[in-house]
């Protein structure tokens, strides 16, 4: 396909596809052959306010007036359209991001099914009524923010966008989205449903673009009264910087390095299959994988070597293989994915086991081999810091003290997990586990669309998912009626 065949997107401002003010456009690469297979319009600060303006006219119009009752059937009937373009949506978002399709397949549930939970949710808020003095009537109403803007990452670009997106709108807030410009093509695809849907002209405006353009533009933009923002922690704190010039709130969530705690009582049986998969899940590029395998030190050798078995039979491919792991997104990615298992070899540490690559791939795509590492020095880079790819640190430990220790000791707190058949242990660990969720006995790598979700320390601040998400999309005004 020459570069004048490749099929083109549009920006999404005020109802309509539009092309970006400056012609603009970028190319997506295709992370199974590094090939260019299509191109976004690179919208910029023009385009970023172009869009804030439609959101605001549309808060001022028709949006504004929309009761709670008829944004819940617009939300149904775009979580059915979603359903009805199943197969399509789940082969963008395959080819988009390279997991494989049944990963693919997943997430488009997933995605359906949050804008049919807060559809069930939007005539559902209610505010409070707070006893005062005699002749005092006093009631708390919860109302949109207004405009929002949401940031959305490449590794889950439709959830992603439902998980914030849709908790927003559900609410009354007008909404402006600026998605990754590594996969952003179901995000496209999912606002045309919503146009379709019912919303009206405004209330949802989508623009690709670079992050150092229109991602910041939109964090900046003074018409903006919210944030939510998904990525590292340092493009975190550009964000939050950028909007606490306008005194405008945020929710950020920015990675994890997750733990799961195996005691020695643990069902080692029910646990492996689960901390396999949490850390290959879309090839490790997860906020919530399961990165850091905490084993007490009697049971060590006997988890680890099975955990390296399972290892040794992982396979990756492209998405219509339909296998164990996808490549990583691009190569910067991949690169840095590789340096930290090459400095982790170099160093030392034992590789336990490692994946396997399928013949007959593209050497130009983004593949790497899940590697499993042993006897992980607690300091080291790969049991500190996120790597974000398929890459599993076993660490031993002796006692529960030390377990609990040694699971708060980074500088994220997102999810972990405990595994014991001691229930006075299952719950003095998840108390002291710094993280915003908890599993025992399961790992949910960030749980069900009703979960809320969010972390603690550099992982962020704020909540999305569930009910929970719906009170960080709105805010409170407090009505004083004096009658006599």
């Amino acid at each position: 396909m020459t570069a004048v065949e490749l099929e083109s997107h549009a920006l999404l401002i005020g109802g309509k596809q539009v092309q970006a003010q400056d012609g603009g456009s970028l190319p997506m690469i295709d992370p199974c052959s590094g090939e260019v297979f299509a191109r976004i319009a690179a919208g910029t600060a023009q385009d970023i306010d172009l869009a804030v303006r439609a959101a605001q006219s549309a808060l001022d119009g028709a949006w504004g007036r929309t009761p709670p009752v008829e944004r819940s059937r617009i939300m149904y009937r775009w979580s059915q359209l979603i359903l009805d373009n199943f197969e399509e949506l789940a082969m963008i978002e395959a080819r988009d991001t390279g997991k494989p399709l049944a990963a693919a397949r997943a997430d488009i549930t997933a995605t359906a099914r949050y804008f049919e939970f807060y559809a069930g949710a939007a005539d559902k808020l209610h505010g409070q009524v707070i006893p005062y003095l005699d002749g005092y009537s006093v009631n708390v109403q919860r109302e949109p923010h207004g405009v929002t803007g949401h940031i959305i990452p490449w590794n889950y670009p439709a959830q992603q966008y439902a998980r914030t997106v849709a908790a927003a709108v559900t609410v009354g807030n007008a909404a402006v989205v600026k998605p990754s410009e590594d996969a952003c093509l179901s995000t496209l695809k999912i606002s045309q449903l919503g146009i379709e849907a019912g919303l009206p002209a405004g209330a949802l405006n989508v623009v690709t673009g670079l992050g150092e353009t229109a991602g910041a533009a939109l964090s900046a933009h003074p018409g903006v009264n919210f944030i939510s923002f998904t990525g590292s922690p340092r493009a975190g704190t550009l964000v939050q910087q950028a909007a606490a010039r306008n005194h405008v709130g945020c929710t950020l969530e920015l990675g994890g390095k997750s733990p799961q705690i195996i005691f020695a009582d643990a069902d080692l049986e029910k646990a492996l299959p689960v901390a396999v998969k949490a850390i290959i899940l879309h090839a490790g590029q997860t906020c919530s994988a399961g990165s850091r395998l905490l084993v007490q030190q009697d049971v060590y050798d006997e988890f680890t070597g099975e955990v390296a078995n399972a290892f040794s039979k992982l396979r990756v491919g492209t998405p219509e293989m339909d296998l164990d792991c996808g490549p990583l997104m691009n190569a910067v990615q991949r690169d840095k994915v590789k340096a930290y298992t090459q400095a982790a070899i170099d160093g030392g540490v034992p590789l336990l086991a490692e994946g396997s690559l399928e013949d007959g791939l593209n050497s130009a795509g983004f593949w790497v081999k899940p590697a499993l590492f042993g006897q992980v020095s607690r300091d080291h880079a790969i049991a500190c810091e996120e790597v974000f790819g398929p890459v599993l640190s076993a660490i031993p430990f002796t006692d529960e003290e030390d377990a609990v220790n040694l699971a708060n000791a980074t500088d994220y707190g997102l999810v972990g997990a405990v595994w014991t058949r001691d229930g006075d242990r299952q719950q003095r660990v998840a108390k002291r586990m710094q993280c915003g969720q908890v599993f025992i006995n399961n790992f949910g790598a960030g749980g069900g669309v009703e979960l809320p979700f969010g972390g603690m320390k550099k992982s962020g601040h704020g909540r999305e998912k569930g009910f929970l998400a719906l009170e960080h999309m709105t805010t409170t005004k407090t009505i004083v009626h004096f009658h006599g």
